[in-house]
């Protein structure tokens, strides 16, 4: 079931709504010409899944980001090794983590702003975890049961910053620096993603202005989903709407003003960006 927020203005000005996406993804992760939106009663993560008698055309509604999320965005790093090899280091002997603010997060073709502190701003397509319920100490057999859905992310990180800083707060933390959607999909049903999917291997890519710059699989992940739950879990309390990047395989490179970025995750959808300055 796929999961999206969304507002009836073109221009985004209406109140954010939730709703069920319907129909198939065709091969490039989007819906048909003809697809809706059935609306739901209230945030779905808190209220569950109540559906209105009422319906719209998903091509005249905007997609917003389809969580905001309560606390924060857990970020993990060099999660696949030959990303890690593209960055000039080791393989971490943990995961290693980091945050983003909720201040970062926007939605489906909303712009990612290129700051003025920056002269090398990077893409980083990833897969992304919707924590459901508060939660601590969760073991990795029971990640399942915290997991509210999965969803497309962009890392986007100021290379320059990171290497400078010493630390990723500005590198990774800036307004735009986070865009996630186009939707969530909640696992409701037999045959719905689940962690073992993505254990078995998805397809992530990244295009850049149409051309592929990343193309990897989840099956390459060094930390698994559930193992990644339970260790950051370990640590910190997660939230309901709390999301986990989990990790971006090789190809990472710049983006540049006018430059359009899509992420596409199989069986996910995908989800496209463009960078201007500001």
């Amino acid at each position: 079931m796929r999961i999206a927020r969304f507002t009836n203005a073109k221009d985004g000005q209406g109140e954010p709504a939730y709703g069920v996406v319907t129909g198939d993804l065709d091969q490039f992760g989007q819906p048909a010409e003809d697809a809706v939106i059935v609306e739901l009663v209230g945030d779905p993560m808190y209220v569950g899944l109540k559906v209105l008698e009422k319906e719209h055309r998903l091509a005249d509604v905007k997609l917003l980001a389809p969580v905001i999320p309560r606390s924060k965005v857990v970020g993990v790093g060099k999660n696949y090794a030959a990303h890690a090899a593209e960055m000039g280091g080791d393989q971490p002997a943990e995961p290693l983590l980091f945050l983003k603010p909720n201040t970062s997060v926007i939605g489906p073709n909303d712009a990612i702003v290129y700051p003025r502190q920056s002269s090398h701003l990077s893409y980083e397509g990833e897969l992304a975890v919707v924590i459901g319920r508060i939660c601590r100490d969760v073991p990795p057999e029971r990640a399942t049961d915290v997991i509210f859905g999965y969803t497309i992310a962009n890392d986007v990180t100021a290379r320059d910053l990171q290497k400078s800083d010493n630390q990723w707060a500005r590198a990774k933390g800036m307004d735009t620096f986070c865009p996630l959607g186009p939707w969530i999909d909640h696992p409701t049903v037999e045959g719905d993603l689940d962690p073992q999917a993505f254990i078995d291997g998805r397809r992530v890519q990244t295009f850049l202005n149409g051309n592929v710059v990343q193309d990897g699989t989840t099956a390459d992940m060094t930390w698994d989903i559930p193992n990644l739950v339970a260790y950051i879990s370990a640590a910190m309390t997660l939230l309901p709407g709390d999301v986990i990047l989990t990790g971006t395989p090789e190809g990472v490179g710049a983006m540049e003003p006018g430059d359009e970025v899509e992420v596409f995750v199989e069986g996910l959808g995908s989800l496209t960006n463009t960078v201007i300055r500001r």
